[in-house]
């Protein structure tokens, strides 16, 4: 576990407020921040799906002081196109979504680790 860090950011409606930020967190130079709520934790983007056609974005993700649950989670966002299959566009899109469950399967590890070091602090 890596030792404690902050980061000021500037909000409308608290002015600049300092919050304790995770290791993980890639930073807030491009996130605005209209009100204290919309403060979030992000962590890097991981394209899951094989390199060319990937089927999903996933991060980890944290508002803590938003009004929804306040505990890490992992966002995945859907990013693969709709589309109409032949059979072998469908074994194609099975073999990129088992690659995917390979993919997301370490960052559910790696969530669990970070919820249960935050359950312990």
């Amino acid at each position: 576990m890596t030792a404690p860090r902050t980061v000021t950011v500037p909000t409308l409606d608290c002015g600049d407020v300092t919050v304790p930020e995770p290791a993980w967190c890639t930073g807030h130079a491009d996130q605005p921040v209209n009100a204290l709520c919309d403060l979030g934790h992000r962590g890097p983007e991981h394209h899951i799906g094989d390199g060319e056609h990937p089927v999903f974005v996933a991060q980890l993700s944290q508002y803590p002081h938003g009004s929804g649950p306040r505990d890490i989670h992992l966002y995945v966002e859907t990013v693969a196109e709709a589309a109409s299959l032949a059979p072998e566009g469908v074994e194609a899109l099975a073999a990129v979504l088992s690659e995917a469950a390979g993919q997301l399967r370490p960052l559910a590890l790696q969530l669990a680790v970070l919820r249960a070091e935050e359950a312990a602090l």
